[in-house]
């Protein structure tokens, strides 16, 4: 890469990678270089080809070279969220791989060499987060997968070979402009939901609210008639129930909701009581 150009990452020694080998609960040893700002594969790693599993994830890589082919004992190759827009052909060299992580990268469709097809043990494929307009009906020889990610790209359609794999139990196709996969359209309710319900005797409301609220008890009413089981709610004929429009005009103070003349007017009526 010429200098100045793209990020030049962090340059990983073969000591640091060396102590980077960690030995599983399966006895398997992976190489753990994952979140390390790598940009450029590194070439010391290849004297550590022998590990069964690779980590790679989280960097700045943009690409995998052939000398991946040098990795013979890999089952485990985990490469998501880097900056990748295709794949060696050597990727399919790789005969003993079960699982391939490839999520949240820049692969388009142009990117996935046919060589990929030739990893006939793998049960494990991340294709998701990628640029990927178009799957390569070629996938559906991959016969051992059992779970295989295609979610957010681009993709308008699903082979029918890659659909009818016969190990296949999880498809994820999510968040692609898939017709046959396009979620049911919500029905739309007819019934105007309540937010708030407030209840309040006649008495105390004037002439302009008092009005309102019977308008907004007659809708209610309207709406009973359409939506059945509703006319099993308890009834309070002596109180009003205005729909959550009225919430300001309900919270206002005495003086702000009613006219100085009816508050005279009830003052000198409880005065007389």
């Amino acid at each position: 890469m010429p200098k100045g150009k793209g990020p030049q990452g962090k340059r990983i020694t073969l000591k640091v990678a060396k102590n980077a080998v960690r030995v599983l609960f399966n006895g398997r040893r992976r190489l753990e270089l994952g979140k390390m700002g790598i940009a450029t594969f590194p070439k010391c790693i290849l004297q550590l080809a022998d590990v069964e599993e690779l980590d790679l994830s989280r960097n700045l890589l943009r690409k995998i070279p052939n000398t991946i082919e040098k990795f013979q004992n890999l089952m485990w190759l985990d490469l998501h969220s880097n900056q990748i827009d295709e794949l060696p052909a050597a990727i399919g060299t790789l005969q003993n791989l079960t699982f391939l992580n490839l999520c949240n990268n820049k692969l388009t469709t142009k990117g996935l060499p046919q060589e990929l097809t030739l990893l006939r043990n793998l049960r494990t494929l991340n294709l998701g987060l990628n640029c990927l307009e178009t799957i390569p009906t070629t996938l559906g020889s991959l016969r051992e997968l059992i779970e295989l990610g295609l979610f957010d790209n681009s993709l308008t359609i699903i082979p029918k070979s890659v659909k009818k794999l016969p190990k296949l139990e999880r498809l994820n196709v999510k968040r692609n402009p898939l017709p046959e996969f396009a979620e049911e359209e919500k029905p739309i309710d007819t019934v105007k939901r309540i937010e708030s319900l407030y209840l309040i005797e006649k008495k105390d409301l004037c002439d302009s609210c008092l009005e309102t609220c019977q308008g907004e008890r007659d809708e209610l009413h309207k709406l009973e008639d359409m939506a059945p089981g509703l006319s099993d709610k308890p009834s309070f004929p002596s109180l009003s129930t205005p729909n959550s429009t009225l919430r300001i005009n309900l919270v206002l103070t005495a003086s702000e909701r009613f006219p100085k003349r009816y508050l005279s007017e009830l003052k000198d009526s409880k005065d007389k009581g």
